[in-house]
């Protein structure tokens, strides 16, 4: 990421340039500059976008193959072609002395880095990937964008806003946006402020079910289940959910017993720190065999959704109350 800001910065650009990665906010932010550095006028008869996998490439290397029109360049921005994932042999070869004037900018989900396109934009231009970001980095970012909007927040209270937003950039933004106007006149963000605004995602409601399951906590864990019916979330898309979080919280559980740190763990699993200290003590209220018994009984409760033996609002409901009852459950 840094060649590309260092590029935009000086002004000196190479002819091409792919920007790809799960990290859909940072990486919408880039190829905005990028194109707004390359066309800073805003020249719609010299730049072109396309988008999508039903691309023509011999209509795409003739508009490479004309001139800009009273203007020094040509940018060309291709967005979700495929072309990183599957063969485009045609745009590769063209790729290999590409006009003076032409400049390319390539923005994809997902790249094989040994296909040739990845190999032809290595050779004559740049590269960024954009990875989902660590939770330093974005409770530093959340906590910057406050700041510069005359706000302060405590640490705990940034791991709680990330709790409920989950870790994706665009949706973070959002949410402060909307603090920033709830705390309007003040200088301090609360809990009680992101609690009262803040929208939580449905992974992070599902966990929230786990917390109440794993608190023995019966009412509020169906309680917060039918919420989410009413919301329309689809149970089998809950009992997924579902049985990702109690298959978290059992390796959470495993990695302790055996002595890795909390940072260690996060790792593994590829989630925030703070999220492994939530796992971690929902793992406190079951065994390690309790709970690979319960990721077994997610399994079994899928399978008898899909064979038609059990339905799948009921399936989600039995799991609840076996695994939030008071007494600890043993299969």
């Amino acid at each position: 990421m840094k060649n590309i800001q260092e590029d935009i910065k000086t002004g000196k650009f190479k002819q091409a340039y792919l920007l790809y990665g799960e990290e859909a906010y940072l990486k919408q932010q880039y190829k905005r500059n990028l194109v707004k550095a390359l066309n800073p006028d805003d020249d719609t008869m010299n730049f072109t976008r396309y988008e999508g996998k039903g691309i023509d490439v011999r209509e795409l290397l003739s508009l490479c193959d004309t001139m800009p029109f009273f203007a020094e360049r040509r940018v060309v921005l291709l967005e979700d072609t495929g072309f990183f994932k599957n063969k485009c042999e045609e745009l590769a070869d063209y790729m290999k002395a590409l006009p003076d004037y032409l400049y390319l900018v390539f923005c994809e989900s997902e790249v094989d880095k040994r296909s040739r396109m990845y190999k032809a934009v290595k050779a004559c231009g740049s590269i960024g990937e954009f990875k989902q970001q660590d939770e330093k980095t974005l409770m530093r970012w959340a906590a910057g964008i406050l700041g510069k909007n005359g706000r302060r927040i405590t640490q705990k209270d940034v791991e709680l806003l990330l709790t409920m937003t989950g870790t994706d950039m665009g949706n973070i933004r959002m949410e402060l946006e909307k603090l920033i106007s709830y705390t309007v006149g003040r200088e301090v963000v609360t809990a009680a402020d992101i609690q009262a605004v803040c929208t939580t995602q449905t992974t992070n409601k599902i966990f929230d079910m786990v917390r109440a399951v794993t608190e023995k906590n019966q009412k509020r864990a169906l309680d917060l289940y039918y919420d989410l019916l009413t919301l329309r979330e689809p149970p089998m898309r809950i009992l997924f959910l579902l049985a990702k979080q109690f298959r978290q919280i059992c390796l959470t559980k495993k990695m302790s017993q055996e002595g890795l740190s909390q940072t260690e763990i996060a790792s593994k699993l590829g989630v925030p720190s703070f999220v492994v200290r939530n796992l971690a003590s929902c793992a406190r209220s079951y065994t390690v065999e309790e709970l690979e018994n319960a990721v077994r009984d997610f399994v079994d409760a899928e399978e008898a959704v899909k064979t038609g033996t059990l339905g799948d609002v009921l399936s989600v409901e039995l799991l609840i109350v076996k695994y939030s009852s008071a007494r600890a459950v043993r299969a």
